[in-house]
């Protein structure tokens, strides 16, 4: 039998009692209505910096809906993620122009200086590597992003110094 978020105890679950609070007032100031599920899950994700499956959980129980249609969304959409992200995540256009222009080597050196694959966050959660399918900034290609400050023309050189920035 499958177990709901009203079956466990809160101690079960390893989230703050103030963070669930908070995603449930985001649920109610939305009605509970489960065609605002990305609006809530934008919310959950600023909440939580992340989308745990208890996370999910807690949403699916708050909408009305299933787990599995929320991790279809949650899994969906690019911006959400299921796994912490550093205190500066750092994105790597791969779009056609910034490719054509050097991102992978730009890749590579974030990958080379962090001592992290992409995916994966610094251990002292200061810094995650990810890439994107377009930042829609063709004419600076390539482009990086570290939260949400832009940086254009970047070469393997300019790495170290934008990881600098953020030390």
């Amino acid at each position: 039998m499958t177990k709901h978020l009203k079956d466990y105890n809160m101690a079960d679950i390893k989230l703050p009692e103030n963070k669930i609070q908070e995603l449930k007032d985001v649920c109610a100031s939305f009605n509970h209505d489960s065609g605002d599920l990305i609006h809530v899950l934008h919310a959950a994700q600023n909440i939580f910096g992340y989308l745990p499956a208890e996370v999910q959980e807690l949403v699916a129980n708050e909408l009305n809906v299933s787990v599995a249609h929320v991790y279809g969304v949650v899994t969906f959409y690019s911006f959400f993620s299921m796994i912490p992200k550093g205190k500066h995540p750092i994105s790597v256009c791969m779009g056609t122009a910034c490719y054509v222009r050097g991102a992978e080597k730009v890749l590579d050196e974030f990958k080379r200086l962090l001592s992290v694959k992409v995916g994966e966050t610094t251990p002292d959660g200061s810094f995650s590597v990810s890439c994107l399918r377009c930042v829609g900034a063709c004419g600076l290609a390539p482009v990086v992003t570290v939260g949400e400050k832009v940086y254009g023309r970047v070469s393997p050189e300019d790495v170290k110094g934008i990881i600098a920035e953020y030390k």
